[in-house]
């Protein structure tokens, strides 16, 4: 069985879910940041950024973290390492510290704080899809 050709599907598969999340969570966090406090709007985003949040976001995150780290030693183990995989993890890593600030505001808007507004969250939902384009070019192209 071909583990390398398995670890990189499935570790996509974790990728696409998570970046679905990542373009997600600011949007219900615009409309969040700009419904009624204690309303009936605000009740259910919380409702759907928790499960987003617990159920998806999180769960792909450490799919797709565990499942690069594999794929990352077998790179390095075939001598593959060069400087667009350091590009990349750092790519990475700066889209798994957005994930934990997005998570962090999902506990301040549950403790009734609002922690940015409408437009900030419309601009950090922009930042998601030019590092993904990024870090695919470094994963299928390797132009370093």
């Amino acid at each position: 069985m071909d583990f390398y050709s398995w670890g990189k599907a499935l570790h996509l598969i974790a990728v696409i879910f998570w970046m679905a999340g990542l373009l997600y969570l600011p949007r219900l966090y615009v409309y969040h940041s700009s419904a009624e406090p204690g309303g009936e709007l605000e009740a259910a985003l919380l409702n759907q950024e928790r499960r987003l949040l617990k159920i998806i976001m999180n769960p792909a995150m450490l799919v797709a973290f565990v499942l690069g780290l594999y794929l990352v030693g077998i790179n390095v183990a075939m001598g593959s390492l060069g400087l667009w995989l350091i590009i990349k993890l750092i790519l990475v890593f700066g889209l798994m510290g957005y994930h934990m600030v997005m998570a962090g505001d999902r506990k301040k808007f549950e403790r009734g704080e609002r922690p940015r507004n409408e437009k900030t969250y419309r601009i950090l939902n922009e930042i998601p899809p030019f590092v993904i384009v990024a870090v695919v070019i470094m994963a299928i192209v390797k132009p370093f």
